[in-house]
């Protein structure tokens, strides 16, 4: 069994036990605690041996639920702005938090 879920703008493909990384919109001072639940009620596709469910954009009543396992930083990206000739540059970096989720089961 596993299910297509929509988080903000990334969509996951996920099994019972499956771990992702997901953008939950949180800020610094709103963090989810380790062992919080976590309910994705945006599920766009269900797939149980070989019945298929697909939503338009999502499933009515279906769900996905998982744990907050842990908090982590992706990948630093820079982004660099420069004009040959003129003394113009500017470098920006930034790192995105992320919350790792196991996938505890899939409701639908």
């Amino acid at each position: 069994m596993y299910a297509v879920i929509n988080d903000r703008s990334r969509q996951f493909s996920v099994r019972p036990g499956d771990e992702i990384l997901c953008d939950l919109g949180l800020d610094g001072a709103a963090q989810a605690a380790v062992g919080t639940k976590v309910t994705f009620s945006d599920v766009q596709m269900i797939s149980n041996e070989g019945a298929v469910k697909i939503g338009a954009p999502f499933i009515a009543g279906a769900s996905v639920t998982g744990e907050v396992i842990g908090h982590e930083r992706g990948d630093k990206v820079i982004a660099f702005r420069f004009k040959r000739r003129k003394n113009v540059r500017r470098k920006r970096g930034h790192r995105q938090d992320y919350v790792r989720v196991k996938i505890a089961q899939i409701q639908g």
